[in-house]
């Protein structure tokens, strides 16, 4: 169901057979979870083409094709933008000529004329017709024609006109839609399924054969078979009907997905569905009942009059709504992961604030309506329920037919679920009260960290630190919080999502590094629905640091979001910074639907390339840029002169970058989007975003984040903070000459110690291979993620790796002022997990990398 940080989906499964109607965001995560195989899924139906119904589908197809030694076969339906899709999909997806899509519908061409396109396609188009199902498409585009009439009284109570007539009717009705719309525009089309199963025959009657003059034998089968046969005693033909009891008709089932009010007004006049209503009273034998409806459409429109009136056309169907529901964001659709994150929250909610289990007064801010108009009414004049996480209607037997609860997922609530974490780990009471302990004192209650204090407030010898960074200095705790949204590797898994981090620079806007799968979910746990929306409309920047599935399949449904939020304000699209691939795939996938965004290849914001803007800009406007940009101290980013450390022995000589700048043509083709960047960066009180070439796929890149310096009370400059993100990498000279001096490093550790040469073999960092790194380069505080899926709560980490470092979990939120006592957390957080430090996951896991 949709609890509004994942879209619905229905399965329709048979006992060989299975099919999926729509693949949003974190499917594949709730399948893993609820141990549904998606191995065996034969064909995948989308009711439209956007990020809010396809979202899921890279990470799925990818699966998928990497299951066994030839991949799994997959049939994608939809409508007929459908293969914009696959086209932007292929930038990445190497194995999608495996995948088989199939799009129907009208042609989406600017020189095609709707009119008579759209005509062809009156009737349901079908598209699997065998011994188990017959479904069939209709499709819905928005009508724009204000003047005419879905259907009038008379036609809802009893209507006179012939077939001919009503279809000359709704032909002239689609004219004159689509002359007002002028063509059919890509993302607009919807579609009805209509699933029918077959009738049962009923019972054959050995007497009624005889008396037709009928001797047992082959001729019984063939009646049975529904084929006529001669009588072996009478010169007549005996028809299946004379011996055969009444047939039950099969059930039909509806998914109906309607977008918009200009959706449900061609909904309400499609000639097409006029077979299935029960209120027409000239309905004959051709007329169908349908057993149930399920309504994917949003809450807006399931309200809506028009929207109600049709629902009624039905009769005594079943309906199922499953659109948006505020209900049902307090029963979280991921379990154990929210469990997980209410363990954390409960030991230490200073670096986990998100509760794990929201209710929905937490998730609505204070004046606040969106409660009110985003419940959905069940109501009194049709049978309706809403959907719940793996609801079941059975279809066949016959016997059955109707809901089967008994695999909804029971509800644990808070209290229970801290009440067993205290029974199971009767320390952690005691835990809990020294992690706060550690906020007490200068480093936690007040807004400002003073480094002459630090000493106070340290225990451990190797926390007293006389090294704090000067950039601690008076630091407040609305500069700076980093949120480790996702910390897995490959694929999504039961306990981490996949890679994103979210940089909340609070009034000052935000950033986002990576953006995998699920995003837009993990900012909805961390914020609640309301506070995830301002994050997205604060976006300024989001930076991607190369290619593989894992770290960007999220991002359409981010730049969609951001997009319907801000459409009646204001605004400036957002920057985005990715290696060259990602711009054919946001090209290709923008045909699709506008993602308001403007896009800067990450070749053109590497040192070399910043310097040589900042010439060719100096000698156009003979002027510097707005602010600085240079290394973070003196360091040639882009390979320093410095020899190459013996943490660099053991890796792939792949270079998957040039090391020189780019050339004037380029940098002048760049020149406007460098300058927007320039903006950007100033307005979000950030000096440099500086990529940086690392050693995994070719156009793979980390980054550093420098803030700008500040002046104290006293008039003293404080230099500002610097991040650097390693993004997927081995250990490289120029991720160390990037880190120097790091306030924070956020490195890869995809892999255990005792795996290096599968770290290797994947262009991959060890734990220990990440902390040395910080550790060389001198950076303050080191933060561990991208954990493979073989350690899906807690990885394997050396002591000796302590005194520095912190293992991120999901929605772990780190406040640059809470940065003194970070690494005093982990013993804790080892407690919390000790007996379960390393669960298997990998039967269930498939790479999402190529």
């Amino acid at each position: 169901m949709d609890t509004q940080d994942t879209s619905p989906s229905v399965l329709l499964f048979f006992d060989k057979q299975r099919f999926i109607f729509n693949a949003g965001e974190g499917l594949q995560r709730f399948c893993t979870e609820h141990k549904i195989k998606l191995s065996k899924i034969d064909h995948i139906f989308l009711s439209r083409v956007c990020s809010e119904t396809a979202g899921g589908l890279p990470g799925l197809l990818l699966t998928l094709a990497g299951i066994g030694e030839a991949g799994m076969s997959v049939n994608v339906w939809g409508p007929s933008d459908l293969k914009y899709l696959v086209d932007a999909m292929k930038s990445f997806i190497p194995n999608a000529a495996m995948v088989h899509t199939r799009s129907f519908g009208p042609a989406l061409s600017s020189d095609v004329d709707a009119a008579h396109e759209l005509s062809k396609f009156c009737d349901p188009i079908v598209l699997v017709d065998d011994e188990v199902v017959k479904i069939s498409a209709i499709l819905v585009h928005p009508s724009s024609n204000r003047g005419f009439q879905p259907f009038s009284e008379d036609d809802m109570g009893q209507s006179n006109r012939s077939q001919e007539e009503r279809r000359n009717h709704d032909s002239e009705a689609r004219s004159s839609t689509s002359k007002s719309s002028s063509a059919v525009k890509p993302g607009d089309m919807s579609v009805v399924y209509v699933c029918e199963l077959p009738e049962i025959k009923g019972k054959f009657d050995p007497s009624k054969a005889a008396s037709f003059g009928l001797k047992p034998g082959p001729k019984y089968r063939e009646l049975q078979l529904g084929n006529s046969v001669m009588s072996d005693r009478q010169k007549i033909m005996v028809h299946p009907s004379d011996v055969l009891g009444p047939s039950v008709p099969g059930p039909v089932v509806l998914l109906v997905d309607c977008p918009t009010e200009a959706h449900v007004l061609e909904l309400m006049s499609l000639q097409s569905l006029k077979t299935y209503y029960e209120d027409l009273s000239d309905q004959t034998e051709t007329g169908k009942v349908v057993t149930c409806v399920i309504h994917l459409s949003p809450t807006s429109i399931l309200g809506s009059p028009n929207y109600q009136k049709w629902v009624k056309r039905f009769g005594s169907s079943q309906h199922i709504m499953a659109g948006h529901d505020r209900k049902n964001v307090s029963i979280p659709i991921l379990k154990s992961s929210a469990k997980i994150a209410a363990r954390l929250n409960h030991l230490c909610p200073q670096l986990f604030p998100a509760p794990g289990f929201w209710s929905p007064q937490q998730l609505t801010f204070p004046g606040s309506d969106s409660c009110a108009s985003t419940e959905i009414e069940v109501s009194d004049h049709y049978k309706s329920t809403l959907a719940e996480n793996l609801l079941k209607f059975t279809l066949r037997p016959y016997a059955q037919l109707g809901f089967d609860r008994s695999s909804i997922p029971s509800q644990e609530s808070l209290s229970e679920v801290i009440n067993g974490l205290h029974s199971d780990i009767p320390e952690i009471l005691d835990a809990v009260h020294h992690v706060s302990q550690l906020w007490s004192g200068s480093a936690g209650t007040n807004a400002n960290i003073h480094v002459e204090d630090s000493h106070t407030m340290v225990e451990e010898p190797w926390l007293n630190e006389n090294n704090v960074p000067s950039c601690l200095e008076n630091i407040r705790r609305d500069d700076l919080e980093i949120v480790l949204l996702g910390t897995g590797s490959s694929q999504p898994s039961k306990y981490r999502n996949v890679s994103s981090i979210y940089i909340n620079l609070f009034s000052k806007g935000s950033m986002l590094l990576d953006c995998g799968e699920g995003t837009l979910g993990q900012l909805k746990r961390r914020y609640g629905i309301e506070g995830a929306d301002a994050a997205v409309r604060g976006l300024r920047c989001i930076w991607i640091s190369h290619i593989h599935a894992d770290h960007h399949t999220g991002l359409t449904r981010i730049l969609a979001l951001r997009r319907d939020l801000l459409r009646e304000v204001p605004h400036e699209p957002v920057l985005v910074i990715g290696p060259r691939q990602l711009k054919r795939y946001l090209d290709a996938y923008q045909i699709l639907e506008d993602l308001d965004m403007q896009f800067l290849d990450c070749k053109y914001t590497t040192q070399a390339s910043l310097e040589a803007f900042q010439k060719v800009a100096t000698e156009i406007d003979n002027s510097p840029l707005e602010g600085p940009i240079s290394s973070t101290d003196g360091n040639n980013i882009d390979g320093g002169k410095k020899p190459v450390s013996s943490l660099f022995v053991r890796g792939s000589r792949m270079q998957s970058y040039r090391k020189g700048p780019s050339s004037p043509i380029d940098i002048n083709a760049a020149m406007p989007l460098l300058k927007y960047m320039n903006k950007v960066l100033n307005e979000a009180g950030l000096e440099a975003l500086i990529s940086f070439p690392v050693v995994h796929c070719p156009q793979s890149y980390g980054v550093i984040l420098k803030a700008a310096e500040r002046v104290n009370l006293d008039g003293k400059v404080i230099p500002g903070w610097k991040i650097v993100y390693s993004g997927d990498t081995r250990p490289c000279p120029e991720l160390m000459e990037a880190s120097r001096g790091a306030t924070v490093l956020i490195h890869e550790a995809t892999f255990e110690d005792s795996l290096m040469d599968e770290a290797v073999a994947k262009n991959h960092s060890t734990t220990s291979e990440a902390v040395d790194i910080g550790n060389s380069a001198g950076a303050y505080r080191i933060v561990l993620t991208h954990f493979s899926q073989r350690y899906p709560k807690i990885p394997v980490i050396e002591e000796r790796h302590m005194h520095k470092t912190c293992i991120a979990f999901d929605l772990m939120s780190v406040n640059v002022a809470d940065l003194l006592v970070l690494p005093k957390v982990l013993p804790y957080l080892k407690l919390l997990f000790r007996n379960e430090m390393m669960v298997d996951e990998s039967d269930d896991i498939v790479t999402l990398e190529a």
